[in-house]
């Protein structure tokens, strides 16, 4: 009687432990991220964005995952056009990565949180910011600039995402080599593991890497050719088209500034890569009389990573193999579908192209973080098997009662990523008689009325969100 009371006792302290821990960074070892975001992102599907920034769960500096918390709402602070704090969130995430790069002590650091990790899951330790979504802060804070009419503050952000995208080209193969070897070490077999897992292939598409993001190359190259650096804007037209190359609006910039700015031997090779529709228009802008229009749509909301289980064979310490039941991240297997933008000026139809589908990007990113994962994972099992052992010889049935309930409540996989960004980007190009104008854009099959103003020889950029009905427009005159 008295075992069973104590064996209850113990198992309703933990119940109330857990449900009492709703909020900070113990939440995060029991709670899945994307459980914690429901409701924000609930609140950002129906333009509610200021009422999705109070139900972001509270952070403090010390919290593994503040400077995730951080962008979350610096990106809903944009979307609520709250420009200043947006930029002060996005400059705090900036600094605290440029803390994490230089700091002497970052392995110590690391090491703790490492040691928490064992004996709980990944939600324990910093949340690192992959490459990808590095580039979208500095996008976005180079758009917050724009907002203030400021394009040389803009210029230092896209030079910024251009050397976070550099710097993840150099990193990349090497990392995911030592990644796959660390967990062959482990005697886990990659192919083994590859079909056990759920595909993600449909997803992730054509993308190459996660990080390449052709949008923020693209949007660079806007500010360089409004800035009067045409021979930069080329570099960056031809680095987006690199990553997007059957995007017909990247390819007419590519030929349009060769051919401005004489470039021969460029010109001679696209004249074999393009198709045809965009060699023949070669007809110069009118400068006296016409501007630039560019329309960037971002659709929906990216879709949120989801808890999986897992039964591998793994090794304990005592060189015993067994069935280990490994809870993982992994996402949704499709894409959503988004009809392109339209617009209808002069008898003739432009419509939208994708530049970026964000989704596949972080598709990509989580499979190729998934050996350093289960890595992880394995080191964890088997510490923690190592304890319940430990704690069975010591205790008995209560200590191996209260270890396989611990081990089981922790037992979560790290669902963290930046969830309010968009799926998929989209761009259009077209050139508009110089003065006012009120453009009818029609997204979704609803009709969104936009007044701009066409400026000779400028560039009028137009950012449009478009979240289920939600529509909302932003001007810029570059």
């Amino acid at each position: 009687m008295k075992v069973t009371f104590i064996k209850t006792s113990i198992f309703i302290l933990l119940s109330l432990i857990l449900s009492a821990c709703s909020t900070g960074a113990f939440n995060d070892l029991f709670s899945n991220y994307n459980q914690q975001m429901r409701e924000v992102k609930q609140a950002q599907q129906q333009g509610n964005f200021q009422q999705a920034i109070s139900l972001i769960p509270s952070r403090n500096s010390g919290d593994s995952s503040y400077n995730l918390h951080l962008l979350e709402k610096a990106r809903l602070a944009f979307l609520a056009t709250d420009i200043e704090q947006s930029k002060t969130d996005f400059e705090q995430v900036y600094q605290l990565i440029q803390q994490d790069q230089l700091s002497a002590k970052i392995e110590l650091s690391r090491g703790v949180e490492n040691v928490a990790a064992i004996m709980s899951n990944d939600n324990a330790t910093r949340y690192d910011i992959p490459f990808y979504e590095q580039s979208m802060l500095h996008t976005y804070q180079a758009l917050n600039y724009l907002a203030q009419k400021n394009l040389s503050g803009a210029l230092v952000e896209v030079r910024r995402a251009n050397l976070v995208q550099d710097q993840a080209l150099k990193n990349n193969a090497n990392n995911i080599l030592k990644n796959q070897e660390k967990m062959s070490a482990q005697g886990l077999n990659i192919s083994k593991f590859d079909s056990q897992y759920p595909t993600m292939n449909n997803a992730i598409g054509n993308v190459k890497n996660g990080f390449q993001n052709a949008y923020t190359f693209y949007l660079s190259a806007l500010l360089y050719e409004a800035a009067g650096q045409r021979n930069d804007a080329y570099i960056d037209y031809k680095k987006a088209l690199e990553i997007y190359p059957n995007n017909s609006y990247i390819q007419q910039d590519v030929w349009r500034l060769a051919n401005n700015l004489s470039m021969s031997a460029d010109i001679s090779l696209l004249k074999t890569t393009l198709p045809d529709t965009i060699i023949s228009k070669n007809n110069p802008l009118d400068k006296k009389n016409n501007g630039q229009v560019i329309v960037i749509t971002e659709n929906g909301i990216v879709a949120a990573k989801q808890e999986i289980a897992l039964n591998l064979p793994i090794f304990t310490r005592h060189n015993q193999m067994r069935f280990y039941s490994v809870a993982l991240p992994s996402y949704q297997n499709y894409l959503t579908s988004y009809s392109p933008l339209s617009l209808q000026y002069q008898g003739k139809r432009y419509q939208s192209q994708e530049i970026v589908r964000l989704q596949s990007l972080a598709a990509k990113q989580l499979k190729d973080d998934l050996p350093a994962m289960v890595t992880r994972q394995i080191v964890r099992l088997v510490a923690k098997e190592e304890l319940r052992q430990q704690l069975s010889r010591n205790n008995g049935e209560l200590g191996n009662l209260f270890a396989s309930i611990y081990n089981l409540a922790t037992e979560k996989a790290d669902t963290r990523s930046w969830s309010t960004l968009p799926d998929s980007i989209h761009i259009m190009r077209l050139n508009l008689p110089v003065g006012e104008h009120n453009i009818t854009l029609n997204i979704n099959g609803l009709n969104q009325q936009v007044e701009i103003l066409v400026n000779p020889d400028r560039i009028t950029l137009i950012k449009l969100t478009a979240i289920g009905t939600f529509h909302h427009y932003q001007t810029y005159n570059l």
